[in-house]
């Protein structure tokens, strides 16, 4: 792909020029990546487009082999494989750190989330980048840059039809994150496991439903083929930004325009995940229906005690936490902002 090409293609920010100016000049890489994921589009349009299009713009001075999950180390704790030095960098999602950092489902998503598009605007034009960058590396000792987006999930993909509050009491299912815990208080019954564990625990039944991506992101997985009911919209994950991180004493050694070619390369596959990712999901509705799956869209009920639940968590959370307090403040000041946006941003008629 040559320069003008790529520009055109949506690389952002006045770094860009000046950074792909230098980019095929510098240093060789040679870089592990551990991912969270066993295959499927988060690998396919975040981990392995990553890796393709730096070896590219550097003119092969990157070369980074991806790793399924629990490949090279417990695929729920990558950012412990890369501050370990087993690989160089990962992709993972924040999230699933959230026993022992609740702030990282600030940056993850969780029921009280913003939508996908405040997210990308607060993250790159409302400083949430930065304070991602520097949370991750006083709590965790990693390099941490956002890397991939997705739209809102499927809420469920279910053996069991559920559209009400009753119809979740017990209900067995796969999720991770915050909402293992706020799940509860919907009267579920949730459990987590990594991605390469959800289908055959869905398929035998020690399971009754699973949350894992947006729909077109499920249909690789398959779970349609096992659970005839696909339930929306995902009230739990209103958006779920994924993040890329890199051994900090690596990073530290990098030329600043290696370092800047990294986070220019993040941020274009991060917006190009999400067009991709919310173009496939136009269709996958339709997909599901041709499966022979039922489409069931949860009362209006659930969808905001969902929230209601996710909100307050977040609250009682910022009491007793001032990081996770600042952070939640920057994104409720910034969404403050978009208060209305509907009047100027969409035409009626």
């Amino acid at each position: 792909m040559e320069k003008r090409d790529f520009i055109k293609a949506g690389a952002v920010g006045t770094l860009a020029l000046p950074v792909l100016a230098q980019a095929q000049a510098g240093p060789n890489y040679t870089w592990k990546m551990a991912t969270g994921w066993p295959g499927g589009p988060l690998m396919d349009i975040g981990s392995k487009a990553f890796a393709d299009r730096i070896g590219q713009l550097s003119g092969g001075r990157f070369k980074i082999q991806t790793f399924p999950g629990g490949a090279l180390g417990n695929a729920l704790r990558v950012p412990e494989t890369v501050k370990n030095g087993v690989a160089e960098c990962g992709h993972t999602w924040m999230g699933w750190d959230w026993g022992k950092d609740p702030a990282t489902v600030l940056f993850g998503g969780y029921a009280g989330s913003m939508d996908s598009e405040r997210m990308l605007h607060w993250l790159y034009a409302g400083g949430g980048e930065a304070m991602q960058k520097l949370h991750r590396d006083e709590k965790e000792g990693v390099v941490s840059i956002p890397l991939f987006i997705r739209t809102a999930e499927a809420f469920l993909h279910s053996r069991k039809a559920v559209r009400s509050l009753a119809d979740l009491k017990g209900l067995k299912l796969r999720t991770a994150g915050a909402w293992l815990e706020m799940a509860k208080d919907l009267g579920a019954a949730p459990v987590t496991t990594a991605g390469g564990d959800v289908y055959p625990m869905l398929e035998r039944g020690a399971i009754d439903a699973t949350e894992w991506g947006t729909l077109w992101e499920n249909i690789s997985m398959g779970f349609h083929k096992i659970a005839k009911y696909v339930i929306i919209p995902g009230v739990h994950q209103p958006c779920a930004p994924f993040e890329l991180v890199i051994n900090k004493e690596i990073w530290s050694k990098m030329p600043p325009a290696d370092q800047q070619l990294v986070q220019l390369v993040a941020r274009l596959v991060t917006y190009d995940s999400w067009i991709r990712v919310g173009a496939e999901d136009a269709k996958a509705l339709d997909f599901f229906k041709k499966a022979g799956n039922e489409i069931i869209e949860l009362d209006v009920e659930v969808q905001k005690q969902a929230r209601k639940i996710g909100l307050d968590w977040a609250q009682k959370t910022a009491q007793k936490d001032p990081g996770f307090a600042k952070i939640l403040k920057s994104q409720i000041d910034f969404e403050k902002e978009w208060e209305g946006a509907e009047r100027w941003r969409t035409i009626r008629g």
